[in-house]
């Protein structure tokens, strides 16, 4: 019977294959076979057509095998890794994922079928150990940093994720006005005079967006994801499932309507900073009206690039994530060890009191 997954192995080899983000090609880390975009899909379209038939839903006999209550059943899915034959465990969005067992890189081919299949996807263009250095550059120069965070094991947990997208596309037109004034100072004899021009100013037009992005992804705070923009549309490519392997990934579980809003805020908020910039000259600029219509044209779906760590500290946790594509680091606050900030004073004070001592010794 087909498995439910598909395991992206090397034809030559056996080893794992993983997409690597310098040569842009399937790669084997055993034997360091390449493959391109075509030659993956003649060698999985197939197993991926008979993985993607068989669905997503767990059965009720492996249900009863890992004990799972019925609402737990619900969110989670167990798939057999047709390398090993070892269970995975994902919730019900995981899309791609590795066996924990045997270590293959593992795609869910029918979490891309129909309407699920992305339009488009940004592949990871910089790799863990970019993503780890620049990790190191973030706590530089933190030495109280607590050492959960600079743990060279824990750094190294650091994954590579491919983060759902709803792209939006859209056009606002705007009819805004303004009241204007410009003032000039001249003498009159003795007298200086200043005079205050009014004017009504009036901007009419329309500001046409393409790809305004917002994550689709439950798990991934909004602020973060927007902070990791731009993404270069330039690299974006038609989806393919060759780019997944050796990375994780997650359907969408944030529907594009309940992206919207968010989305039309900002398409409004860009739209009123744009004509609000053409108003200038004035020594002062009131805005009385600003009319704004929005119209959505075309929404698409996309998978970006986005490594990811998070630690956990006195029961808080926190996130760090740079933009696979670009490099952009974000993270949370970094808190500080209270022990290593107490002891490092108090070495400081204790070899003080030593050199006063030899001092004082000395005289």
């Amino acid at each position: 019977m087909p498995s439910q997954v598909t395991n992206y192995i090397c034809p030559n080899c056996g080893g794992p294959l993983h997409f690597d983000s310098e040569a842009q090609m399937l790669k084997c880390d055993f034997c360091g076979s390449e493959f391109t975009n075509e030659e993956a899909a003649a060698l999985f379209d197939e197993k991926n057509a008979a993985a993607a038939a068989q669905g997503t839903e767990t059965s009720a006999e492996t249900q009863t095998v890992l004990q799972w209550t019925p609402e737990e059943a619900e969110h989670m899915r167990a798939y057999s890794c047709p390398s090993c034959g070892a269970q995975l465990i994902c919730d019900e969005n995981t899309a791609a994922t590795s066996c924990p067992y045997c270590g293959n890189p593992t795609v869910v081919p029918a979490q891309f079928s129909g309407s699920l299949k992305p339009d488009y996807i940004i592949p990871f263009k910089l790799d863990k150990d970019e993503a780890v250095s620049r990790l190191k550059q973030f706590y530089k120069g933190k030495p109280f940093l607590p050492s959960a965070f600079t743990n060279g094991n824990h750094i190294q947990e650091i994954k590579g994720v491919y983060v759902p997208f709803w792209l939006y596309d859209g056009t606002v037109g705007a009819h805004m006005t303004y009241h204007g004034t410009r003032v000039h100072t001249y003498r009159s004899g003795d007298e200086q005079v200043t005079e205050t021009d009014h004017y009504q100013i009036v901007r009419q037009g329309t500001v046409a967006f393409r790809h305004v992005p917002a994550d689709a992804s439950s798990k991934m705070p909004d602020d973060f994801m927007d902070s990791l923009e731009p993404f270069k549309y330039n690299d974006m490519m038609p989806f393919d499932m060759s780019y997944l392997p050796g990375y994780l990934a997650d359907k969408y579980d944030v529907t594009a309507e309940e992206d919207s809003q968010r989305v039309e805020v900002r398409m409004r908020n860009s739209a009123e900073s744009a004509i609000d910039a053409t108003v200038s000259g004035y020594a002062s600029v009131v805005p009385e009206l600003r009319n704004l219509n929005l119209r959505q044209d075309h929404i698409s779906y996309a998978f970006f690039p986005i490594w990811i760590l998070t630690t956990k500290w006195n029961s808080n946790n926190y996130m760090f994530a740079m933009n696979g594509q670009t490099g952009k680091m974000i993270g949370d606050d970094l808190p500080v060890d209270y022990m290593k900030f107490f002891l490092y004073f108090a070495g400081i004070t204790l070899a003080l009191m030593a050199v006063f001592g030899l001092l004082l010794m000395t005289r």
